[in-house]
């Protein structure tokens, strides 16, 4: 398949011919403020082991002006469909090419930014899964590891960052130059680019005779609400658990943080390079949540300095090695480092990550862990919750079966083994059996090699006298969704099973057994003759990846008392099952709705709070019967109102209430209360209503018609900045008028002006549940656009209108048909039939826990 989508048998025929020992890439840059091009001249050295061969480097850029293989000029016409094709290759081999590289505003390649504030354009590189070739030529796979030299030219007064530490620039004038050191051998995708009038703070890590210059960035607009402090301190905390852990030092010679803007991911692993969404320099009050989330963000980004960037998956089927490794040594770190302020990860772990898995293991384009990666569009769309999330579930179930010495043993093994190179799974399966003397074969062909999820359910047996009689871990593989490949398992488990008793409205442990869990049914014989205690909580400290369920009296206890457990972890793990059984219809929405107005005032993880706020929002917009869900949504607007007014002053809880709020409010009192807020007639005690709760309000207000166009401008006035221009779009899109979405159609589909994040806006805004009437007409017009947007567009932003314009709050069979109807016709790539899929698969479960939400209402 020629072109951008790469495959796996291309890679693997260009691996094995080629050798590649180094890039020296210059880049002009002085005139980025004018946009439109930029000049990129690449020169590769590289050997071939069947001279005359013939293979092709990649390139995606408007035009080309020099091609020169081993001092002889090509013709252009070799530059096609993206590639470059080199024929009758030597020995050793050196490639000249020069071409004009375009500049995006996709968050992809060489991203463009210009700051509102200060009018100065802000520039960085997001090169993975195949975008180095859109700045310089490359070989686009991850095997061909080479040492990068990068040469920059841009303006005076900027900062430029790239892998190795930045050097004085030289010259004089409007210009500079910057020369870069050479890089080790690392890949295409992990080379970093950042330039721009940034500002930078500057710390180090030092440990002994160890030295590594910290730096981290933003723009000038951000920098009064930059805390390098804290994220100094854990990003210091992370070096000293990873190298003590990995017995590794830190591989790279510094190691910068660097905020920008528009960034499409939460972070970038570029080696000692790392870009993040500036979104993590908060402007305004958040919960201790976001910054427990911007912490896992760094650990992630530095653990990948090792497993990542040192030590490199051969092809992309292994991108679970990068990323679940990573997920793990987040939550791990922040759960066990020395004064760690986030020791409770692993709750946040349960009630997040664990709930993405399970949601992504259920629809129909799920996939093993280790996915068949056949080209690069497969990998593109394989950024998901199996990759990261049930990944790294599974790799906390693999600690729990070898232990976490013998885990750690064996991973040390494996860096020394591999450093600086390329491996498949079975390296670190490898060195994992010979540190832990376990054999993984079986373990890795069930647990990373099948898709679907096992469902953990306990049976006992009591006597007269409250006794337990029998007990037994029983074990289901439910069907794969329809259209999914492969079979469902069971799988071998390590859990534990937790005993609690209620004492004063307290659930407290009494004790925990640790078993393994085999096949359909694993007794449990320490159990036998105990009395029966309150809640009998299966997978306790969540150490396998399983549904669990409660038996009926566990259940009960805990539908009365959820917020009674005395540890953060039983309680998590209580609320992902409760909310598990709403996704499949075992429970009704209302029911859930009533679990949480019960539970969440004595919830004090503020984690759990906003997870379960958002998925209460959720099940009442499309898991509720519509015939009682404005009854429901009512209910909750009431309970927010009152939590808040409730809530101590000043407190996280009461900033998450007032957000709720701001979602929610319907009645003219409540939405009075948003108003008053916003122009200071209203004042809560503790509450600060600062820019970003301001757009909160308004958003809500817009959506039910109460702020105009008027009001849009003037809260733009008094917040002209990049992300008060988003804020503003998603405002003006959310309004409920016929004109307002029409508008906003024509400005994501029929226009590609948008940058990624205003467009993004735009679309949020634009998908209002309580407007579906308005959204009706538009779901024509969206099977009648898809596959024209899929093709002209790039991929970032083609996911993103593929994925947020889907008519997924039109919860009825027509929605289905229509979606049917079109996967027939369109005959979509498999990576566009993927996203249609799994959003049809959203709105088929929606339809089915409606039924049970009405059949609730009946009884």
């Amino acid at each position: 398949m020629p072109g951008t989508n790469l495959t796996r048998d291309e890679a693997r025929t260009r691996a094995d011919l080629l050798h590649v020992d180094a890039y020296e890439i210059e880049l002009d840059l002085s005139s980025a403020r004018e946009g439109g091009t930029f000049r990129s001249t690449t020169v590769v050295r590289f050997t071939a082991t069947t001279p005359g061969a013939a293979t092709f480097i990649d390139l995606v850029a408007p035009s080309v002006e020099e091609i020169v293989l081993n001092g002889v000029r090509l013709d252009n016409s070799v530059f096609a469909d993206s590639r470059i094709a080199l024929a009758d290759l030597a020995a050793e081999n050196e490639l000249r090419v020069v071409a004009d590289c375009a500049y995006t505003n996709t968050g992809e390649g060489l991203h463009l930014f210009v700051d509102p504030v200060d009018g100065e354009t802000y520039l960085y590189t997001q090169f993975e899964v195949p975008d180095a070739r859109r700045v310089f030529a490359s070989f686009e796979q991850p095997d061909l590891k080479a040492a990068f030299t990068f040469t920059v030219t841009a303006p005076a007064g900027w900062v430029v960052v790239s892998n190795s530490p930045a050097p004085e620039p030289e010259g004089e004038g409007d210009t500079r130059v910057w020369r870069f050191a050479p890089t080790g051998r690392i890949s295409s995708y992990i080379t970093a680019l950042v330039a721009g009038p940034y500002v930078g703070v500057f710390d180090s890590y030092e440990n002994g005779e160890q030295k590594v210059p910290l730096g981290i960035y933003c723009r000038p607009s951000l920098r009064e609400f930059l805390d390098p402090e804290a994220i100094f301190e854990v990003t210091k905390q992370g070096f000293d658990y990873f190298q003590e852990k990995f017995d590794f030092p830190y591989p790279f010679a510094k190691y910068d943080q660097l905020f920008v803007p528009e960034f499409n991911a939460g972070a970038m692993e570029n080696a000692g390079a790392v870009t993040l969404r500036d979104q993590y320099v908060f402007r305004s009050k958040v919960t201790d949540a976001a910054y427990e989330a911007r912490a896992a963000t760094i650990l992630h980004e530095l653990a990948h300095m090792w497993f990542g960037d040192l030590v490199t998956m051969e092809w992309w089927n292994d991108l679970w090695l990068n990323e679940s490794f990573a997920t793990y040594a987040e939550a791990v770190c922040q759960a066990e480092a020395p004064g760690s302020r986030w020791p409770n990860s692993w709750t946040t772990f349960a009630n997040q990550m664990k709930t993405w898995a399970y949601r992504q293991d259920q629809l129909p384009s799920t996939h093993p862990i280790m996915a068949e990666i056949n080209d690069l569009e497969d990998v593109q769309v394989n950024f998901d919750g199996i990759t990261y999330a049930k990944g790294a579930s599974v790799l906390k179930q693999l600690v729990a079966y070898v232990g976490q010495d013998a885990f750690f043993e064996g991973v040390r093994a494996y860096f020394k083994q591999h450093a600086w190179g390329n491996t498949r799974l079975g390296d670190l399966l490898g060195a994992l059996e010979k540190a832990s003397g376990r054999d993984l074969k079986s373990w890795s062909a069930a647990w990373l090699e099948t898709a679907g999820i096992n469902v953990l359910r306990p049976a006992l047996t009591l006597n007269t006298d409250g006794e337990i009689e029998s007990f037994a871990v029983l074990q289901t593989a439910p069907a794969l969704p329809a259209g999914a490949k492969g079979e469902a398992v069971l799988r071998p488990h390590r859990i534990a099973v937790g005993l609690y008793e209620l004492n004063d409205g307290a659930l407290v442990r009494t004790d925990r057994i640790e078993l393994d869990v085999n096949g359909p049914r694993t007794e449990v014989p320490e159990l036998v003759g105990r009395h029966r205690p309150a809640v009998i909580l299966l997978n306790d400290d969540d150490l396998t990846y399983a549904k669990v369920r409660l038996d009926e009296d566990s259940l009960a206890v805990v539908a009365e008392n959820l917020g009674g457990f005395t540890e953060a972890l039983p309680r998590a793990l209580c609320w992902a099952s409760a909310w598990d059984m709403t996704r499949d219809g075992e429970l009704a929405a209302r029911d859930y709705l009533t679990l949480a107005l019960s539970g969440l005032p004595r919830e004090s993880d503020i984690g759990v709070v906003q997870s379960v706020q958002r998925q209460v929002k959720l099940a009442l917009d499309v898991y509720a019967d519509p015939d009682w869900r404005e009854q429901g949504l009512a209910r909750w607007a009431e309970a927010a109102e009152q939590a808040l007014r409730d809530a101590e002053p000043g407190s996280d809880h009461q900033l998450a209430w007032a957000r709720v709020l701001g979602s929610a409010a319907r009645t003219d009192g409540q939405l009075d209360l948003l108003a008053g807020l916003l122009d200071g007639g209203t004042v809560i005690p503790g509450l600060a209503v600062d820019t970003e709760l301001r757009w909160v309000l308004l958003g809500r207000l817009a959506a039910t018609g109460r702020a105009d166009e008027a009001a849009i401008e003037a809260e733009l006035a008094r917040d002209n900045t990049a992300a008060g221009q988003e804020h503003a779009a998603s405002c003006r899109a959310a309004r409920p008028t016929a004109e307002a979405k029409a508008a906003a159609w024509a400005s994501v589909v029929d226009s590609d002006e948008l940058t990624n994040y205003v467009q993004a806006a735009v679309i949020g805004g634009f998908q209002q549940a309580d407007q579906r009437e308005l959204l009706a007409p538009y779901s024509e017009k969206y099977f009648a656009a898809v596959k024209g947007v899929w093709e002209s567009r790039s991929h970032e932003i083609s996911q993103q209108i593929i994925g947020g314009l889907y008519p997924a709050l039109l919860v009825e069979q027509g929605t289905l048909d229509a979606t049917d109807a079109w996967l027939t016709a369109a005959e979509p790539s498999p990576a566009l039939r993927r996203q249609i899929v799994e959003a049809r698969a959203g709105v088929e479960r929606a339809l089915k826990a409606q039924a049970v939400d009405r059949a609730a209402g009946e009884r």
